[in-house]
């Protein structure tokens, strides 16, 4: 199990790390910073976007997933624009280190790492994806004071490149055409030549982090408060959304550990690359290394675990028949967990 968690950990923290020595060693400066943002963001991340929705899957418990997530995580960063508003924030971009994640890189890993496949998360990865691509990436755009209207959303939503990869990826992914082309004698070729043009965005992303990362000690008050911030919203946003799924479609363990990996992962490490974040640079990426590094999802997974544990009981007792008992106890259940929240937050 230890090497397994180096082996998903580890290369995360040396491209940091080498994003950390090349800001130190002057090896690039901040054109050339710029000039690995613009790659990243009009190339390779499309590329993914587009590659993990044609190969998505397409039903009605997804759409309930994509609803769910999409809004929850619009809450978390209404929360946080509402704190902007109030004066209590940490910084004009504390909002965008409150909600969505950083799936791409780190959520299948640790989904594979925790079942043995990677093929499950993408259900709850599509709502976030969107969420990520369209309001978050909109709204992150307009926090040089311009004022947020639907036309501006829209504009920076289809002037995005990755909205595009995104939308050509969900139309042929789900009009079957992705699965005409892929298992068509062309499909190795398309595979071969995506998995080329996709494969450095993950070292990338991780080397602008590491390059805009400080560890001062007067960032460290601001960036404890986002992280712990950010945690009490994922719990209840996990606790939120698993009763509501379980409550319409019945418990499914392999959905629920994508649900407690989505809510535990760090915000999205694309925030530096498509905001010009000026003198909060070091807090955003302080704070996103921070997240990563001091796992906040421990508290979530711990909740998460409490689901899981409660629904086998809930299911055994739906297998002998006692219906009643399995409302009463599941009732209850969410009755006890909302407390518990309660005073957790």
């Amino acid at each position: 199990m230890v090497i397994k968690i180096l082996e998903m950990a580890l290369p995360v923290l040396i491209m940091l790390g080498l994003g950390y020595f090349c800001k130190a060693k002057n090896v690039f400066d901040e054109k050339g910073l710029l000039g690995l943002k613009a790659f990243i963001s009009n190339i390779t991340l499309p590329v993914v976007l587009f590659n993990a929705f044609l190969c998505a899957e397409y039903n009605a418990k997804i759409v309930v997933l994509f609803v769910l997530i999409y809004v929850g995580y619009l809450l978390a960063i209404g929360t946080g624009l509402l704190l902007n508003k109030t004066g209590k924030s940490c910084s004009v971009f504390m909002p965008f280190l409150l909600a969505s994640a950083e799936g791409g890189m780190l959520g299948y890993a640790l989904y594979g790492l925790i079942t043995g496949t990677q093929t499950g998360f993408a259900a709850v990865d599509l709502g976030q994806t969107v969420f990520a691509y369209t309001a978050f990436l909109a709204l992150l755009k307009m926090t040089d004071g311009k004022k947020v209207t639907a036309r501006n959303l829209l504009g920076n939503m289809f002037s995005n490149k990755c909205f595009w990869g995104m939308l050509l990826g969900i139309i042929c992914g789900a009009t079957g055409i992705g699965k005409l082309v892929l298992n068509s004698s062309v499909g190795g070729i398309v595979t071969s030549v995506i998995s080329m043009i996709a494969a450095p965005t993950s070292a990338i992303v991780l080397l602008v982090v590491g390059y805009e990362l400080n560890m001062k000690c007067e960032l460290m008050k601001k960036v404890l408060i986002t992280v712990v911030t950010r945690l009490a919203i994922m719990a209840v946003l996990l606790v939120a959304v698993s009763a509501i799924v379980t409550g319409i479609f019945g418990y499914d363990k392999e959905l629920e550990v994508a649900l407690m990996v989505l809510y535990s992962l760090p915000a999205p490490f694309i925030i530096p690359m498509f905001a010009d974040l000026g003198d909060d640079s070091e807090y955003v990426s302080t704070t996103l290394s921070g997240q990563h590094r001091r796992h906040d999802h421990s508290v979530c997974v711990y909740l998460g675990i409490l689901y899981y544990v409660g629904n086998i009981f809930i299911e055994k007792l739906r297998e002998e028949n006692d219906l009643l008992v399995a409302f009463m106890c599941r009732f209850s259940y969410i009755s006890i967990r909302t407390s518990n929240l309660r005073g957790f937050r």
